[in-house]
């Protein structure tokens, strides 16, 4: 069961599509509750991406119109970690109800196209200045 400070929405939703939290899940969600920094260190498939994201989805959700710009800013040590993230991100967004308001987006170092011949050209909506909350993984 999730802890009280998560919305009934969110509870609920959590519920049916995973079920019970992992003790990472409970853990971490504590400490972000608590404001402090955190750092989550354990094996793969224990639920660490979802505890950094579903507290602030939560809170994103009770929102009736968010504020403008950036609100998360997920980085990962690896590249090819960033499409894994923006995809685990989506059965939250959608169970929230929050995909038309948020958008999850991969941005990495690579240089722009006009820069790096042969490289694919990265959306205007990823680069530039958007209205709704974006999570950059």
């Amino acid at each position: 069961m999730l802890p009280d400070f998560f919305s009934e929405k969110t509870k609920q939703w959590f519920a049916s599509a995973i079920g019970e939290p992992t003790p990472v899940q409970a853990q971490g969600w504590h400490a972000i509750a608590r404001g402090g920094d955190v750092l989550i260190s354990a094996p793969t498939g224990t639920g660490k991406t979802l505890t950094a994201f579903l507290y602030f989805l939560d809170a994103l959700s009770r929102e009736k119109i968010p504020p403008e710009g950036m609100r998360i800013l997920y980085l990962s040590p690896l590249k090819a970690l960033g499409n894994d993230i923006r995809e685990n991100l989506r059965r939250p967004l959608e169970g929230l109800g929050l995909e038309q308001k948020v958008q999850a987006a991969v941005r990495t170092g690579t240089p722009p196209p006009q820069n790096a011949p042969g490289r694919p050209s990265i959306p205007r909506r990823f680069s530039s200045p958007r209205r709704n909350p974006c999570i950059f993984c």
